[in-house]
């Protein structure tokens, strides 16, 4: 049985890959931030073991890993899964501060933290037996395409796609690779929770008021009618057990139009599609 560790498997993404990877046989344990929440999971699927595993905290990686560590009696960790992620939607000139670098402690920070800490169970630690396993970084259709007022969330994608490229190139010493999943928009909470987190319009009053509440819109409707979250767990578990996986995959619905062309065309020109759909004109 092949072992798995997925961070922020309380909801969306991370719960949807929990249920799958159970239910094809894996060993999944789902870190979660509230024991609530492991107890729905339980209920859901009584394979799945919850673990208390907020990647901002260190004491509750470590515990995290010691718990992994026992349950492997020796053999290798086959797969992390790095889903926790928070998004908060706002413009950089505004945005404070303090929510900005809250982005990059769960995003970034907490991935960091959380690979470092498993990567001894993955095959850093060489007494352990068995195959060298994988770390899956779940990034978004923003770590390549920046959007507007939500530019902490995209500047952690950014990293996380640029951090999973040099885990993968520096990590092939102990044969442990680093793959990138992508998304483009998914039937998810998350924007439900970036616009409870916003529920004061702190930006009412700003020249963006309008084109911010355009865009809280297209994002809570992408929410309503993205890609199933299972077909998200899909494409993870092939980056977990293809036996030549891609070192990124993009699962966007209207990929043509949602990613493959914004990617090839001129960044000026992508930047007027943005100010017409957000009803931003240029002065």
């Amino acid at each position: 049985m092949k072992t798995v560790v997925i961070t922020g498997a309380s909801t969306g993404i991370g719960r949807a890959t929990a249920e799958y990877l159970a239910a094809q046989g894996w060993q999944v344990f789902a870190g979660i931030r509230k024991e609530a929440d492991g107890a729905a999971l339980v209920d859901a699927d009584d394979r799945i073991k919850p673990i208390l595993l907020d990647v901002t905290q260190p004491e509750q990686v470590d515990a995290a890993v010691e718990t992994v560590r026992a349950a492997l009696d020796g053999q290798k960790l086959a797969g992390l899964v790095n889903n926790a992620g928070i998004a908060n939607m706002g413009p950089l000139a505004l945005q404070p501060l303090d929510q900005f670098e809250a982005h990059f402690s769960v995003n970034v920070f907490g991935l960091l933290r959380a690979s470092q800490a498993f990567a001894p169970l993955l095959g850093m630690d060489q007494s352990l037996e068995g195959a060298p396993g994988r770390i899956v970084n779940i990034t978004s259709v923003g770590g390549r395409l920046s959007a507007p007022f939500l530019g902490a969330y995209t500047a952690t994608k950014h990293a996380v796609e640029s951090i999973t490229d040099s885990l993968r190139r520096e990590l092939v010493l102990f044969g442990i690779d680093a793959i990138a999943v992508g998304p483009g928009a998914v039937k998810t909470p998350i924007w439900d929770k970036a616009e409870k987190s916003n529920s004061s319009n702190p930006y009412a009053n700003s020249p963006w008021a309008k084109p911010i509440e355009i865009f809280s819109e297209t994002m809570l409707d992408g929410g309503r009618t993205g890609l199933d979250p299972i077909i998200i767990a899909k494409t993870i578990e092939t980056a977990l057990s293809a036996k030549d996986p891609k070192a990124r995959y993009a699962p966007v619905p209207d990929k043509l139009t949602n990613f493959t062309l914004p990617m090839l065309l001129p960044k000026r020109v992508v930047d007027g599609f943005f100010w017409k759909r957000f009803g931003m004109s240029p002065k």
